[in-house]
């Protein structure tokens, strides 16, 4: 059999128990990888245990760890009980983030919202970069990849907070890169359109079925400039899978637009 594109790669995935984070824990455990599995939700269990089920990956189950990614010491926690079980941590995968209907412009905005949504979104992302990183050190290798948003490459969302968290973390990924080639690490943004998760179901919709709350990007409006827009977990979870593989070796320091075009025009 050949070897999956991430065989027996340590891989850890933030935000793992639905979404992106578990559309690529899915796609990652059918590439070979060993995976750790973080998430504040219990339902991470649940996912690690489906995946061991469905794989016959008795020997090399799924680590899964409940952590708040926004506690330093939770995280400092998880990733060394990570290093402490496998040896070596190859690949991190940062998806634990999103935003909420009360984020608003600057003058307007409420500043639990504003620290909230940057604490989320930009210092989880930077926690779990922090006590990963010296891992990676120390084995000369390692690939980082961060979930932005297409918001954070444009200025036209009513959404500051979530866009400024988005936009910080095309930087810091970019600052990664330029730190780190030097100790063989890479680190790559993928910068999203809409997708299909739980938490743009039940706060939007999905195309053809809005949902109760107002959507300040007309979404609607949206899909039809920009049919490749809207996506499903999975598409953003192969998107990771190249950029954590091999395959991309030269890619570093990228913000990937995965947003069907809308950055673009």
């Amino acid at each position: 059999m050949k070897p999956g594109r991430l065989q027996d790669q340590v891989v850890v995935i933030s935000g793992a128990a639905g979404g992106i984070g578990q559309a690529a824990a899915e796609r990652f455990a059918a590439e070979g990888a060993k995976l750790v599995l973080i998430d504040t939700s219990p339902v991470v269990f649940e996912v690690a245990k489906k995946l061991s089920d469905r794989t016959d990956r008795s020997s090399n189950a799924p680590l899964a760890l409940q952590a708040n990614i926004t506690v330093d010491e939770e995280v400092e926690s998880a990733v060394g009980q990570a290093a402490l079980v496998f040896g070596q941590i190859d690949v991190l995968f940062n998806t634990a983030g999103g935003s909420v209907p009360a984020d608003s412009p600057v003058d307007v905005i409420d500043l639990a919202v504003w620290h909230s949504t940057l604490q989320l979104d930009l210092n989880g992302t930077f926690l779990m970069c922090r006590h990963v990183i010296p891992h990676m050190k120390t084995a000369r290798k390692g690939t980082i990849v961060n979930m932005s948003s297409g918001a954070g490459l444009r200025g036209s969302s009513a959404s500051h907070a979530y866009t400024s968290a988005k936009g910080a973390i095309v930087s810091l990924t970019r600052v990664l890169a330029g730190s780190y080639a030097k100790d063989g690490i890479r680190a790559n943004a993928i910068c999203a359109g809409r997708v299909n998760t739980e938490r743009i179901r039940t706060t939007y919709g999905v195309p053809g079925q809005r949902a109760s709350t107002n959507d300040p990007m007309d979404g609607e409006s949206q899909y039809k400039k920009y049919p490749f827009w809207f996506s499903q977990p999975s598409d953003v979870a192969n998107v990771a899978l190249f950029l954590a593989c091999d395959e991309s070796r030269m890619i570093t320091g990228a913000a990937i637009s995965a947003d069907g075009g809308r950055s673009a025009y």
